[in-house]
């Protein structure tokens, strides 16, 4: 670790001094502060030396033994702790090495922290440990705030050794207050997601169990820890459950899943009478022995284990209103615990009125949160306060317990502590102020939203947010990396703030929401999900009644669809958004259009059309000053040009979009562009064909477009197969189809079946190629790829012209009938 250079005001040796006095204070050495406060004493002496800044209990606790109040310290420690950085030696930010390329990820570790004062439960935790053992799976059952949740999650990191390979958790909401519990289809897809299997292989359609089985396929080799958190009921777990192999799962659930007869229950009760004194005394920080304000007071410290009902959360939260109220006796505390209505409330109202008038205010809003964790943007918006004020005020929740924090800058609120703030809420807030809360929650995951969406490649350009206010503070995206982890984080709350949308009639939020996650889509969620929220955003903007967005939603709808291989459906999409792009007269908008329908018509086997709509594209989006989205309109037309037989002008119209895009290599016009330009010059230049094409590949890997890296592989298949490099050919063509069985993607394979099955008939295996080209010929009048179709019988005649000679001719004829069939219906 490189040292930071100090200065004469550095707040390290500031907080060293404060910490010396207080030293001086309590009248102890080195060692004897050391043993009191639990720690080390060479820890303690770099502490008070200044060479390293304690943690911030450590600082209570020393703040504690001299019955000091800690918080004027905070501030000076929040410096000392997190220094503000160097100023960069220049004014380009270089960014770290990315990751050579097939380097094992770390293994996915989602579980929350282990909490440092478990108490007791001995007997429990090693039937827990013992059930894993014989069954793998195990359901931990009682009351709200009994601690099962802790229990399975302690059980979790003890297991995690022996389980190397995951450790996941996932909370079911079957008890969240205000939120439906999550069904088995989408907690069977975040699951997926945590180990990192591409949502391209996770099934789109079939229901849940397709879903449940390639959860456990996927599990059967590996070695995982799973906790399910707050499960409502066995049919919501069951799907969940893990098959055959050695991986294991931990339920937890305030009910008895009687119905998940296999697997053996652990039901807890509150803590004993000496396990909740224990507990109290180690949340509180109280000293063991007669000195301690417990010990002192034992008929108040009783009446504190009987508010709190023996129960563990209500326990941690009275003693950490002791432990940061070095003031208080344990009488105070009673006396406050008993205004309150209930063990919960009453231990959450008591902490909350110790917050000052904006931290009550904020707390009261996190409630109404559409989502299920949240960061201190979101705070900020919520509240409409700076964002320095939110995050201050939510590390003053998160010393008060009122918030969790499950990993560096999120947050959450548990379950019982959500129902009490939105109980205060609905209580001490306006119905009028609780809707303009949750309208600037929409806001601002409208704006950073399209924030993200800027920051990825997109062929013409993000338009901007128009619904609602935009937010004082957004989340800055140095690129679609940082994007796409910013909606991968965020994925569930934006649901969230999307079902808000449309139940409380925010029409345009409901409308330009998904349109700002095509991109984040099309990387890593498919399109059946898209298609849903966009037909949902259609009815927003029939109710808007406003010419661009309707347009816009119906264009939108018809692209999710064309991705969707509902050709039929697209067109008539596209041909309702037709007359409604004219009337708004929003030249962009009608570029995508006319660019949309281009994809279109050439998927239905069509050529002159499709090759004028790309230039008429072209030119719409130089009028609108996307010059991005001309530079795309022009490589689909060099691509439309290189199927037609025209390589020399594909070509050059390549070419012309690489020398535009330079700047850009990574874009989706420059990758069109690259691979057109590859195979346009296979015949007489193929190293450099193969270099554009290699270079193409390693652009949509990086890109982690699944769907453009299949389509890279083939096309380089193709070329090498030209250039008579037909063992080379078919491996290409081997990885693009492994990737698209991996992605459960047999609707693209129409796309590539008759180039592999051509590269097999040329490489000598006439059977694989026959194989090929009838597999292509059964796909594609199920898509509507007719001329896919007329590909497939020339295929096949192409094999059979030796063997079979009037199968041969049968086969052309067919061809040459769909092909007429195509032309007629110009």
């Amino acid at each position: 670790m490189v040292a930071r250079q100090r200065t004469a005001t550095d707040p390290q040796d500031e907080l060293a001094t404060r910490l010396r006095l207080l030293q001086e204070l309590s009248g102890r050495g080195v060692r004897a502060l050391a043993r009191d406060t639990g720690l080390s004493s060479s820890s303690l002496s770099r502490y008070l030396s200044g060479q390293s800044v304690p943690p911030w209990p450590v600082v209570i606790e020393l703040c504690r033994l001299v019955k000091r109040d800690p918080r004027p310290l905070r501030p000076l420690w929040d410096r000392a702790a997190n220094p503000l950085p160097a100023p960069p030696k220049t004014s380009r930010q270089v960014q770290p090495p990315a990751p050579p390329a097939g380097a094992p990820r770390p293994p996915r570790n989602d579980l929350p922290r282990d909490v440092p004062d478990f108490t007791g439960r001995a007997e429990q935790l090693a039937a827990v440990l013992a059930a894993v053992t014989s069954s793998r799976v195990v359901a931990v059952d009682g009351m709200a705030g009994v601690g099962k949740t802790c229990l399975a999650v302690h059980a979790a990191h003890r297991l995690a050794a022996d389980y190397p390979d995951a450790q996941l958790y996932l909370d079911l909401h079957g008890f969240t207050d205000g939120r439906e519990p999550l069904d088995p289809d989408a907690a069977l897809r975040a699951l997926l997601a945590a180990l990192d299997v591409p949502s391209e292989k996770i099934p789109q359609v079939g229901g849940v169990e397709p879903l449940a089985a390639c959860w456990r396929s996927e599990l059967a080799g590996r070695r995982a820890v799973v906790v399910l958190d707050n499960v409502a009921s066995a049919e919501q777990v069951r799907p969940l459950l893990p098959g055959a192999g050695p991986s294991v799962a931990l339920i937890t659930s305030r009910n008895r899943l009687l119905g998940l007869e296999e697997v053996p229950p652990v039901s807890l009760d509150v803590l004993t009478p000496a396990e909740s004194a224990e507990l109290l005394a180690r949340a509180s920080g109280d000293p063991s022995g007669p000195d301690g304000r417990l010990a002192r007071d034992p008929e108040s410290a009783a009446e504190v284990l009987r508010l709190c009902g023996h129960l563990p959360l209500a326990l941690r939260l009275a003693g950490a209103r002791l432990r940061h109220r070095p003031g208080w006796t344990v009488g105070i505390l009673v006396e406050r615990m008993a205004e309150g209505a209930d063990e919960f409330d009453t231990a959450f109202a008591m902490s909350v009125r110790q917050l000052d008038r904006t931290e009550r205010r904020l707390f009261r809003l996190l409630g109404l949160l559409p989502g299920s964790s949240f960061d201190e943007y979101v705070a900020a918006a919520l509240a409409d306060i700076p964002l320095r004020g939110a995050r201050t005020m939510l590390e003053d929740l998160l010393d008060a317990h009122l918030v969790q924090q499950p990993s560096a800058g999120r947050y959450t609120l548990h379950d019982l502590v959500r129902r009490h703030a939105r109980r205060a809420a609905a209580e001490q807030d306006s119905p009028a102020e609780r809707e303009q809360a949750l309208g600037r929650v929409l806001d601002y995951y409208v704006h950073a939203a399209a924030a993200a969406d800027a920051a990825m490649p997109n062929e013409s350009g993000s338009r901007p947010a128009s619904a609602g206010r935009p937010p004082a503070a957004l989340p800055q995206f140095t690129g679609k990396h940082a994007a796409l982890g910013w909606f991968a984080t965020e994925y569930t709350n934006l649901m969230g703030a999307f079902e808000a949308a449309v139940a409380t009639g925010a029409d345009t939020h409901a409308c330009e929401l998904p349109r700002f996650m095509r991109a984040f889509f099309a990387r890593r969620c498919g399109t059946t999900h898209l298609n849903v929220l966009f037909e949902r955003s259609l009815g927003a903007a029939q109710r808007l009644a406003d010419p661009r967005q309707l347009a816009e939603a119906h264009s939108d709808l018809g692209f999710a669809r064309y991705n969707a291989g509902r050709l039929a459906e697209a067109g008539a999409a596209y041909e309702a958004a037709a007359p409604l792009v004219s009337q708004a007269g929003d030249t962009r908008s009608e570029a995508d259009l006319v660019m949309r329908r281009g994809y279109l018509r050439w998927d239905e086997g069509h050529v002159e059309e499709p090759l004028d709509l790309f230039r008429l594209a072209g030119r719409l989006y130089t009028d609108a000053g996307c010059p991005m989205g001309a530079a795309h309109a022009t490589a689909y037309e060099a691509w439309a040009m290189l199927q037609l037989g025209h390589r020399e002008e594909a070509a050059r119209l390549a070419r012309e979009v690489l020398d535009i895009t330079r700047d850009e290599p990574a874009w989706p016009a420059a990758l069109t562009a690259r691979v057109t330009l590859g195979m346009a010059i296979a015949h007489e230049r193929s190293d450099e064909a193969t270099a554009h094409l290699r270079q193409a590949l390693a652009f949509a890997r990086e890109d982690g477009h699944q769907h453009n890296e299949a389509w890279c592989l083939n096309c380089l298949g193709v070329a090498l197969r030209r250039m008579g490099r037909y063992e080379e050919a078919l491996a290409s063509h081997r990885q693009a189809f492994a990737l698209l069985d991996e992605l459960f993607e047999e609707m693209w394979k129409i796309h590539f079946l008759n180039d592999y099955g051509e590269t097999c008939r040329l490489a000598g295996l006439p059977g694989e190629a026959l194989r090929l080209h009838r597999q292509a010929l059964e796909l594609a009048p199920k898509v509507g790829y007719r001329h896919k179709e007329a590909e497939a019988h020339e295929g096949i005649a192409a094999v059979l012209d030796e063997t079979d000679p009037v199968a041969a001719a049968e086969h052309r004829a067919a061809a040459q009938a769909v092909r007429e069939e195509l032309t007629a219906g110009l």
